[in-house]
C-alpha cells in the first residue's frame, strides 16, 4: 500500500531504509519526547523496521524531492473503548531537519482519509505527552478534538507521564470536509 500527497510518499518500510531512519532516530529531540529511546546504531534501526514498523498500515514518510525517508506515520493498533469502534491510533515521528514545513500534518491528513475511507474506521485518535508541543501542534492542525488527559505508563522509557488524548469521529471528519 502506498499513499501520496503533494510532497510526500507514504510506503511500507524496507530494510534498506535503516540508514535514513537511524539518521533522525539517533537525535535526542525525536524519540524521548515521543516515548521511545534514541536509536543507538544502524542495527537498532534495522531491528525497529523489522519489528515495530513491519506492522500493517505503518509507513515510511518519504520526501518526494529527495527520495529520503524523513519520518514514520501510521496506525499503531491502539483501540480506544471510549470511542465508537472500530477505532485506531495514529502515531508519527519526523526528522528535525524537516520540522516546521507542515509535512507531518500533510501525512496525518492523508492517513485520516485512508483510515476513514479504506479501513472503515469510525474514530481515529492520537495523543501527546505533556510538553511535546510539536506533536500537539500537528494534532491541532489536523482538527482533532481534545478528549481527556491522564497519567500513563511510558513503557519504553520506564516512567509515567501526563498524556493528552484527542480524537476525531467519522462524522466529525465528514462534517469538516469541503
Amino acid at each position: 500500500m502506498r499513499l501520496e500527497t503533494k510532497r510526500l510518499l507514504l510506503r511500507p518500510f524496507e530494510e534498506n531504509d535503516a540508514g535514513d531512519l537511524y539518521e533522525y532516530a539517533k537525535d535526542s529531540r525525536v524519540g524521548p519526547i515521543a516515548g521511545w529511546p534514541v536509536h543507538t546504531s544502524l542495527e537498532n534501526s534495522r531491528k525497529i523496521i523489522c519489528t515495530v514498523f513491519a506492522a500493517p498500515n505503518v509507513f515510511a514518510v518519504v520526501d518526494k524531492a529527495s527520495g529520503k525517508v524523513i519520518g514514520s506515520a501510521g496506525f499503531v493498533g491502539g483501540y480506544c473503548p471510549e470511542l465508537p469502534g472500530p477505532s485506531d491510533e495514529i502515531g508519527y515521528a519526523l526528522s528535525p531537519a524537516f520540522w516546521g514545513r507542515g509535512l507531518m500534518p500533510e501525512a496525518v491528513e492523508k492517513l485520516m482519509e485512508f483510515g476513514f475511507e479504506a479501513l472503515g474506521l469510525n474514530a481515529i485518535w492520537c495523543n501527546h505527552y505533556n510538553g511535546n508541543q510539536k506533536s500537539k501542534r500537528v494534532i491541532e492542525k489536523c482538527g482533532f478534538y481534545y478528549r481527556f488527559s491522564k497519567e500513563t505508563e511510558v513503557t519504553l522509557m520506564n516512567e509515567r507521564r501526563l498524556t493528552h488524548f484527542y480524537a476525531l469521529t467519522r462524522r466529525e471528519w465528514e462534517e469538516r470536509r469541503p
